[in-house]
């Protein structure tokens, strides 16, 4: 039988503790001329977010610590940067091996294709540390897997070097930038500084919106 203490705020603090250490830290959040790949190919208002007002996520993803635990393992590969006149672009992928590089995601189901994000961040890593061939591996918690391999492409790593210098100069001006609605806003820490506050209220039914009685 267990003892009458509670540990779930020791195991959260805990949680907190190692997420934090296996984060990508910006050293100095007001930098404009540092601009990390992570922070681009999602929501940029949730990056601009990130670095001047934070808020940590009501609820960490095993996924994320997953991710950042393999990228500090002795066979992760370093930072790599890639020069846009005075902006240090920086990337960070989970293993490079034989000239491959290599992202693992953990996901609740296995996509039947990889997601766009992903497919951003590969592409990109590949520009980075100057690789022709990527492959993104999916793994559940139950330990299914399935890996999609992609080639190098110019014109998507186009669209990222602008999303960099576009993100540069909102932090530059400090302003926010505009809302990328997308299928990630419901589950944002930040959802109420862009959308109505949420509320959970009393439900009700069409009937009783309209008044319409049995």
């Amino acid at each position: 039988m267990m003892g009458d203490r509670n540990y779930r705020d020791t195991v959260s603090s805990a949680i907190d503790a190692i997420t934090k250490e296996t984060e990508m830290q910006l050293s100095n959040p007001q930098d404009n001329k540092t601009v990390f790949l992570h922070e681009v190919v999602r929501c940029l208002r949730r990056s601009y977010f990130d670095r001047f007002d934070r808020l940590e996520p009501e609820n960490r993803v095993f996924g994320s610590l997953f991710e950042g635990l393999i990228r500090k393992l002795p066979y992760g590969s370093k930072v790599g940067e890639f020069a846009i006149d005075e902006i240090k672009f920086k990337g960070q992928a989970d293993m490079i091996v034989d000239d491959i590089v290599i992202l693992f995601k953990m996901v609740s189901s296995l996509p039947e294709m990889p997601f766009a994000s992903d497919i951003l961040y590969l592409n990109a890593c590949m520009w980075i540390f100057n690789k022709t061939d990527g492959v993104v591996i999916y793994i559940t918690n139950d330990g299914g897997e399935s890996s999609f391999s992609v080639l190098r492409e110019k014109k998507m790593f186009e669209e990222i070097l602008r999303r960099v210098r576009v993100f540069s100069n909102l932090i530059g001006e400090k302003k926010a930038p505009i809302l990328e609605p997308s299928l990630e806003c419901s589950g944002c820490q930040y959802y109420e500084r862009c959308y109505i506050k949420r509320h959970e209220g009393k439900q009700f039914s069409l009937s009783e919106m309209f008044s319409i009685k049995k």
